[in-house]
């Protein structure tokens, strides 16, 4: 049982294409991450620190959740700051004790933008200082738009919370017994496990208890439901993501915490969700019950969306990280990819999801898609127009103008916000591919209706 494992690189050279291209990054900033991980995290305060423009885009890219309790402000740069007039201190220190008298937060996360980069606030200078005055924990996530992509927001602040130390001081057993199922007696001991990856708590507790099946328990998830519920981590623990784009949080914790990374594919989609679990039972040396079966069953009750897409043609343009999974799962569900593009591409972090990627194109008998990283959008066009898919899942900047070419796409975004991990949630995957499709169907079988109609 290793760390992380170097990607087979001479072979993956010979059979997956990788290139890279210089184009512009077409993603949303990074602190949209606030959007879903303070709805995760329900006793915190997300306090981002930048300019106007900034607060534009949150209040714009946010403002649809008007009906939530929103646990997330902005704090305004004005140019006394910039000009290091005022106190960053004090500033600082004001804001958090309003959002403490008003909110009564158990954290507060400070998120910097890239206004706090180029003046070079010190942001983690002033924390421990701070939380030490006002009592309450400050957590410092740098998610600004240097980043390659959007998610990766999710991935700073994770790492930030994985750099935190322990809240318990009693250190907890390093060897935990569970039943390996209901029906038997049996239990196997295993090093305590900590998932990573911000999903909501019902596709939580799914996995959990997909692994409580195969006699593993779940120390604990990162980020957890609440700050204060955050899991112990200690040496030697075993840690394992659940989204491709965390790669800095792995780092974090086997570089800070000496933990041990599982390298698995990620639980997406039916044959994903099962090479996620059989990954963790061989590490512990478990032979995993019923997975099979389990997969079998979940792509009989996708039979209708594979029939939509089967023999479909679909093109990545590049956006949240998810693209190497999703592809995975639309090939193995019968989709032809002409091209993956992403952002930014972590081999050693992904390395098992591309030789599972390999090994679904050898089964199904189709050609490895070439992975493009760092996209150049107008080189893609050119492709696209070419190759003339049948969907394009691409961000929204570029959905309306391909719209308008008649070409279909669909939001990677939608991806981010969706519930896709899992066996039960393969189906949402499915439903957002085919959605353009169904649309199109129907439109066509209305305008049809009105031609004869019209007869």
């Amino acid at each position: 049982m290793t760390l992380i494992k170097q990607v087979e690189n001479e072979e993956l050279k010979e059979k997956i294409n990788f290139e890279c291209e210089t184009g512009n990054y077409h993603t949303f900033c990074p602190i949209s991450c606030v959007a879903w991980l303070y709805q995760k995290i329900e006793d915190s305060f997300f306090l981002v620190i930048g300019t106007k423009t900034c607060g534009y885009f949150l209040q714009n890219a946010l403002g649809v959740m008007i009906f939530a309790e929103p646990r997330y402000a902005m704090a305004e740069l004005e140019e006394g700051d910039i000009s290091a007039q005022l106190s960053d201190y004090e500033e600082l220190k004001r804001l958090c004790l309003q959002v403490k008298r008003d909110r009564n937060p158990s954290v507060i996360f400070w998120i910097g933008t890239c206004t706090t980069e180029i003046i070079k606030m010190d942001l983690e200078g002033i924390a421990p200082k701070l939380e030490v005055e006002i009592d309450l924990p400050i957590v410092v996530a740098r998610a600004n738009g240097l980043d390659y992509a959007f998610t990766q927001g999710e991935d700073t602040v994770l790492a930030a919370l994985a750099q935190r130390p322990n809240q318990d001081k009693s250190k907890e057993s390093l060897e935990i017994v569970t039943p390996i199922n209901s029906i038997d007696n049996n239990f196997v001991k295993h090093p305590p496990l900590i998932l990573f990856g911000s999903i909501p708590d019902p596709v939580v507790n799914q996995l959990t208890l997909e692994l409580k099946k195969q006699g593993i328990c779940v120390s604990g998830w990162l980020p957890s439901k609440r700050y204060t519920e955050l899991p112990l981590i200690y040496e030697g623990n075993y840690v394992c993501g659940v989204n491709p784009y965390l790669s800095r949080t792995a780092t974090t914790l086997m570089r800070r915490r000496k933990c041990k990374l599982i390298g698995a594919p990620f639980p997406i989609g039916p044959d994903g969700t099962r090479a996620w679990l059989e990954k963790i039972c061989s590490v512990f040396e478990i032979q995993p019950k019923g997975l099979k079966e389990r997969e079998e069953e979940i792509w009989e009750k996708l039979k209708y969306y594979i029939s939509l897409i089967d023999g479909k043609s679909v093109f990545f343009m590049g956006d949240n990280l998810l693209e190497i999974s999703l592809a995975r799962f639309l090939i193995r569900s019968g989709m032809i990819v002409f091209e993956i593009g992403i952002p930014y591409m972590d081999k050693r972090y992904q390395g098992a999801e591309l030789q599972l990627l390999q090994k679904t194109c050898k089964e199904k008998k189709v050609p490895i898609p070439i992975i493009v990283e760092k996209p150049d959008n107008f080189n893609q066009v050119d492709r696209i127009r070419d190759m003339k898919p049948d969907l394009v899942i691409t961000g929204m900047a570029h959905a309306n103008p391909l719209e308008a070419r008649g070409i279909n796409t669909k939001w990677s975004v939608e991806f981010t916000f969706a519930q896709i991990h899992g066996f039960t949630n393969a189906i949402e995957v499915l439903e957002l591919v085919t959605r353009p499709l169904r649309r199109n169907q129907k439109l066509e079988k209305i305008s049809s209706e009105r031609y004869t109609d019209r007869r």
